[in-house]
C-alpha cells in the first residue's frame, strides 16, 4: 500500500499532512474545504459502542439472510397458475402442431404412393373387370356342407 497516494483527497483522508502539503491545498479551495471537513471531523470523539456490536452485527445479517431464504421458499397460488397456465397452453400447441405435421405427412406419403402405383401398372382391361364377382369369389376360402358331412358319417 502506498504511504503517499497520488489523489490528494485521499491523502487528507488517510494521514496527516505536512506542512508543505498543507500550503499545496491552500492553492486548490475545492481541497482546502474537503481539509476542514477532515479536520473537524478528526476532532470528533469516537462513538461509544457497546461491547456485543459484532455479534448484533451478524446476527441481523443472519436474520436478515433467514427471512430472504423463507421469501425464496414461500409460493401460493397466485404464483403458480400463470405459470402453470402458460405451461399448458405451450404444451397445447406444441401438441396441436405435432398432429397437424403427422397428419401432413401421412397425407403426403399416401399421395406419392398413390402416384407410383398409377404410374407402374396400366389399367385393367374389362374382361377382368367383368369377372371379378368369379374371381372373388374363388379366392374365399369354401364352406363345409353340412349335409355332405352328415351323409359321409
Amino acid at each position: 500500500m502506498e504511504t503517499n497516494p497520488s489523489n490528494p483527497q485521499e491523502s487528507l483522508w488517510r494521514r496527516t499532512l505536512s506542512d508543505a502539503e498543507i500550503s499545496e491545498l491552500r492553492a486548490r479551495p475545492d481541497l482546502e474545504l474537503e481539509a476542514k471537513l477532515t479536520g473537524a471531523l478528526a476532532k470528533m470523539a469516537d462513538a461509544p459502542v457497546p461491547s456485543n456490536f459484532s455479534a448484533r452485527v451478524l446476527a441481523a445479517v443472519e436474520l436478515e439472510e433467514r427471512q430472504v431464504a423463507r421469501v425464496r421458499r414461500h409460493w401460493s397460488w397466485r404464483s403458480l397458475l400463470p405459470r402453470l397456465a402458460v405451461g399448458t397452453a405451450v404444451l397445447l400447441l406444441v401438441g396441436v402442431g405435432i398432429q397437424r405435421f403427422e397428419k401432413s405427412s401421412h397425407r403426403t406419403a399416401l399421395a406419392r404412393e398413390v402416384a407410383t402405383v398409377t404410374a407402374g401398372q396400366p389399367l385393367p382391361d374389362m374382361d377382368a373387370l367383368e369377372n371379378l364377382d368369379v374371381i372373388r369369389r374363388m379366392s374365399q376360402a369354401g364352406h363345409a356342407d353340412g349335409e355332405l358331412l352328415a351323409a359321409l358319417q
